[in-house]
């Protein structure tokens, strides 16, 4: 009986060692580097390191930009540890040696070849960074590095880099741009022949849910996300026009053209909305003014509406500042290679014939569209209205990969015509909507009798020069600080063009620092 026991009981442990150690059905014993492309991780971190070494904004060593990169190995698995003195480039798990080999010369191309073989190292004794893949090690690489630089460089996946293209070349939509109205949200424009068009959408009218989803209180983000979509989807719109009761409307998403001009006559106003900078946007500008402008009654004035527009094309930027701006500087870029630093001019032409112009910004107004805004403001050509912008004063420029991804770089720092920087400072308005309704009465008031409220900040910003402590671009920022856009700066900038003394007023622009 005993011995019986005792037979069952090893029987017991038998079978459990055979299952602890059994492999799952088809599964194959794992072999070292299987599932590693490891000449592609040397290819494309060469070339990334290679295009990086005279172009990051300050000159960075290769084998330090190598390292930060390599620390990813160590967000995949804290036990692995890569580190780098003059003589030795080692790798170790949990303090113990895996890999030492003397560090490349300066040739990027030997960099990735040791960024290749510590990751084949690393691959053999990790099953989380075999679990990340060839695709996520490079993720972690990039991640790492571009932590140590700006937060606008960044690697793109293939998957990644050929979303972003087909973005630039046209995304799936229905042709609406909306716009927050209180908790609300309207139809600002419709994009002829789009989806939205063909199915008589019209501006104005008031949008309440998507596909039944009530979104009143929503972020303006969140509601446009849910409005885009892949190409042939269906959407249903909840929507109320003036004086008509509440219909649902089911669309079908299509791929659409960027369009990011649109123009209405407003009264007196003739209002064009900016929503980005892309291949054609200064063409579509140059073309709306012209004809907005030439007509049997000319608007009063002219308001560019910039507000959420997140920037794009920076040369399209300086083509759109040149329809209005007369002689002058419109913006400088400067970098560490050649071909980052240069000057951009007007050329003198304005299409608008000398008509005030005020430009509408926000907290969300970004990059090209603080070019623009900086450059018109800088030459007394226009006034801007709104609150502190984002403060993207980086440029980038785009590398694409051996692997099908990305790469983009800052490789230059935007300054405006009087020399401040856009990088953190962003554009203080002339005239502040975001301290309040009471605040905005005021400052309007003394415009219109000949006083700038805003004096004394426009000149501390005007007059900054970088680099600049981030408590001194704060307390400048903090004289309007950065917000959504509101009723009242349409309201503030119709106020100025139909009071010639406060718009003079507004347009005084500080001296540059001696």
């Amino acid at each position: 009986m005993k011995a019986g026991a005792e037979a069952l009981h090893m029987a017991i442990i038998v079978l459990a060692l055979m299952l602890m150690f059994a492999q799952p059905a088809g599964a194959e014993p794992f072999t070292p580097g299987q599932g590693l492309d490891q000449r592609m991780i040397a290819e494309v971190t060469g070339a990334a390191l290679a295009f990086m070494a005279p172009r990051t904004l300050e000159a960075i060593p290769t084998g330090q930009l190598t390292i930060w990169g390599l620390r990813g190995l160590t967000t995949l698995d804290q036990r692995l540890v890569a580190s780098l003195s003059d003589r030795q480039l080692d790798l170790s798990l949990s303090g113990r040696m895996l890999l030492a080999r003397p560090p490349p010369m300066a040739d990027p191309a030997a960099w990735g070849d040791a960024v290749a073989q510590l990751s084949r190292t690393a691959w053999d004794v990790s099953e989380a960074v075999r679990h990340a893949g060839t695709e996520g090690v490079l993720h972690s690489f990039f991640d790492e590095l571009f932590n140590h630089l700006d937060p606008y460089s960044r690697y793109a996946s293939p998957q990644e880099a050929a979303q972003e293209q087909a973005r630039r070349n046209g995304s799936a939509g229905l042709g609406l741009d909306i716009a927050r109205n209180g908790p609300g949200f309207t139809v600002r424009a419709v994009l002829p022949g789009s989806p939205a068009a063909q199915a008589g959408i019209k501006p104005g009218e008031t949008l309440s849910a998507i596909d039944g989803l009530q979104i009143s209180g929503a972020d303006l983000a969140a509601v446009s996300a849910l409005l885009a979509g892949p190409e042939d989807s269906r959407v249903s719109l909840t929507l109320r026009g003036a004086g008509r009761s509440e219909r649902v409307i089911d669309l079908v998403r299509a791929v659409l053209t960027p369009v990011t001009v649109f123009s209405q006559r407003q009264g007196d106003l003739l209002v064009i909305r900016i929503t980005g900078f892309a291949r054609d946007t200064a063409e579509l500008l140059a073309r709306e003014i012209t004809r907005g402008v030439n007509t049997s009654k000319p608007p009063k004035g002219l308001v560019l509406d910039l507000r959420d527009n997140r920037g794009g094309l920076l040369r399209q930027a300086v083509s759109a500042a040149q329809t209005l701006a007369p002689l002058g500087l419109i913006a400088i870029t400067a970098g560490r290679a050649p071909d980052a630093t240069h000057e951009y001019r007007a050329n003198g032409s304005d299409l608008a014939h000398g008509l005030p112009v005020v430009l509408v910004v926000d907290g969300r107004t970004a990059s090209a569209a603080e070019v623009l805004a900086a450059a018109l403001s800088d030459q007394r050509r226009a006034v801007v209205v709104g609150s502190a912008t984002l403060g993207k004063g980086l440029v980038q420029t785009i590398l694409p990969l051996p692997n099908g991804g990305a790469l983009s770089l800052t490789w230059s720092r935007v300054l405006a015509p009087l020399g401040w920087p856009l990088q953190a400072l962003g554009v203080l308005p002339q005239v502040c909507t975001s301290l309040g309704e009471d605040a905005l009465r005021h400052n309007l008031a003394e415009l219109a009798l000949g006083r700038q409220p805003m004096a004394r900040p426009l000149t501390r910003s005007r007059t900054a020069r970088a680099p600049m402590p981030p408590a001194e671009i704060l307390e400048i920022r903090n004289a309007c600080p950065a917000s959504e856009g509101r009723d009242s700066d349409m309201a503030a900038a119709k106020f100025l063009i139909d009071t010639p003394m406060a718009y003079e007023t507004a347009l005084i622009t500080p001296p540059p620092a001696p």
